[in-house]
């Protein structure tokens, strides 16, 4: 299509296609054949130039020997005969001097021509300047230089051989192309004929929706497959059509019955959409309620593990004070008999300090233990932010761990300013910190004797917290690692491992304090947890004033 909007007919589109092409071969062609004409034109004018200025040079050499101008003026007449030569001029030499003008020869409606000699190294061959040709030839005697013979010879025939072969190239190149037109429109009326015939036909087709035509036999062998391949789609699509009319029948038999199935099952859809809905709201109970259970039972093995802990100085506390009962009362039966001896009363003394020293430090151990768990177990069960030194809430919450931590050799390195004290929920972080490390030990360090746990605690800004949890262990392979936090996902089923507790961990980062997670981990080479979550940041100055 043209960029004016405008389709081109067949007719017209052989017509300029085999004229362009004929033009085009014609003019080059006949562009050749002219430039090698005028080429051979001028090649054979300078040929006759070179001819007549050898045998003007050869007869001119008598005539310079005897020195005999007035003859030789004689002889250049006789160029009188040959119109296209215009003058001639003939040079003596003598040596040691510059050529001198010896005889010249002009035709008649030729103005005299002034002495050449000086040309003489510009003209040494045939030289086109203007509308004529130029030459000088030098004259020879033995091979020595006499003379020479300036030629000069009009390019009018020249020209007039040039425009000659113009006009009969360009007389044959219009017949030629006048033939060729006459052909054109022969061909176009054997070619385009038909292809309308067909384009006609479509045409009608396709605005009558009268597929029953068929396209005609040619002479064209072209032309007949594809008015065969167009007569094959028009039965195919008559076959099509009467296949489409039945089915849209069959169709239309199905759709009243459709309609009716297709409300009963969105009526069970419906009815089964609810049941899901229900079920998973029962699963989203069951889930929470075990989250729930699990960090109970996290409490709950604290509990145990601290009352087994505080046990041990409380039972020493007690046999300390029952023998100081016992000395007391034998010190006191002696002072009443009065034979209580100054040894005997330095020796209960001693004792009782002993004692009393016992008793002290047992106590104050079961104070500290029991000050911990109170501490620890009422930030689990507080949703509300607090004020703590970040440092002292995890010495309070290994502290707490001791009765499990006490079995392994594991080592545990808290790395955290002493002077960070900070406001936020510290419930959730006693609760991170206890899962991450049983996790650790359970799962990272099996099969480990010595296993080291690092815990980095950064400000990474002024208002959040970065914890940074590593540990040596056997690392999490990557298709366990991807599912890490999904509920119920543990290496223990069967062994006491429910599969919450990174999912605790996750939810309580996320949705009890604001923050994120992200897992690294290689197997063989440990893992890392980083946590990151908003606080606030608290001035131990200010804490200092207030108190």
């Amino acid at each position: 299509m043209l960029t004016g909007g405008k389709n081109l007919s067949l007719k017209t589109l052989i017509v300029w296609v085999v004229m362009a092409i004929t033009t085009s071969a014609l003019v080059v062609t006949s562009s050749i054949s002219l430039i090698n004409q005028i080429t051979n034109y001028k090649n054979e004018l300078i040929q006759q130039v070179i001819i007549y200025a050898e045998i003007i040079s050869n007869n001119a050499i008598s005539s310079l020997e005897f020195d005999d101008d007035l003859i030789e003026e004689e002889n250049l007449q006789i160029l009188k005969a040959a119109t296209f030569i215009e003058a001639v001029h003939i040079y003596r030499v003598v040596e040691g001097q510059n050529p001198t003008y010896f005889t010249s020869y002009n035709r008649p409606d030729q103005a005299r021509t002034p002495p050449m000699w000086k040309h003489i190294e510009d003209f040494k061959t045939p030289v086109q300047t203007d509308n004529k040709f130029e030459f000088i030839k030098p004259i020879k005697l033995d091979d020595k230089i006499i003379g020479y013979v300036y030629l000069r010879v009009s390019a009018d025939i020249l020209n007039q051989l040039i425009s000659s072969s113009i006009v009969t190239n360009f007389a044959a190149l219009l017949i030629i192309l006048i033939i060729c037109y006459l052909l054109t429109l022969r061909l176009q009326k054997t070619l385009a004929n038909p292809i309308i015939n067909l384009a006609t036909l479509v045409q009608r087709i396709s605005r009558q929706r009268d597929y029953k035509g068929r396209a005609e036999s040619t002479n064209i062998k072209e032309l007949d497959i594809l008015g065969s391949a167009f007569n094959d789609m028009l039965d195919r699509t008559q076959h099509y059509l009467k296949e489409r009319d039945f089915a849209e029948q069959e169709q239309r038999k199905l759709h009243a019955s459709l309609e009716e199935k297709v409300q009963l099952r969105t009526v069970a859809l419906k009815a089964a959409n609810q049941e899901l809905i229900e079920t998973l709201e029962k699963l989203h109970q069951f889930q929470r309620q075990m989250v729930q259970n699990e960090k109970m039972a996290s409490l709950g093995d604290m509990v145990a593990g601290v009352a087994h802990e505080v046990n041990t100085p409380i039972g020493l506390g007690v046999t300390a004070s029952t023998m100081m009962l016992d000395r007391l009362n034998h010190i006191e039966s002696e002072f009443e008999a009065k034979t209580l001896k100054a040894s005997t009363l330095s020796k209960f003394i001693s004792e009782g300090q002993e004692n009393l020293s016992i008793i002290y430090r047992n106590l104050n151990r079961a104070a500290e233990l029991i000050s911990s768990f109170k501490q620890v177990a009422v930030d689990q069960s507080s949703e509300s932010n607090r004020v703590f030194a970040f440092a002292q809430l995890l010495d309070e919450i290994l502290m707490s761990m001791r009765p499990k931590l006490k079995k392994y050799k594991h080592v545990i390195s808290v790395h955290c300013p002493n002077d960070l004290y900070i406001e936020t929920k510290a419930g959730p972080i006693n609760q991170i910190i206890m899962n991450l490390v049983m996790n650790s030990i359970i799962h990272g360090f099996e099969f480990m004797d010595e296993g080291k746990i690092d815990i980095y605690i950064d400000l990474v800004s002024e208002n959040k917290i970065k914890i940074r949890y590593v540990d040596n262990g056997k690392g999490i392979p990557e298709p366990l690692r991807k599912r890490i936090f999904d509920p119920f996902v543990t290496t223990k089923r069967g062994q006491g491992g429910s599969g919450l507790g990174m999912h605790l961990v996750y939810n309580l980062i996320t949705q009890a304090l604001n923050g994120s997670i992200t897992i690294t981990s290689e197997v063989d080479k440990g893992v890392e947890f980083t946590i990151l979550f908003p606080v606030r940041i608290i001035d131990p100055k200010t804490l200092a004033k207030g108190s």
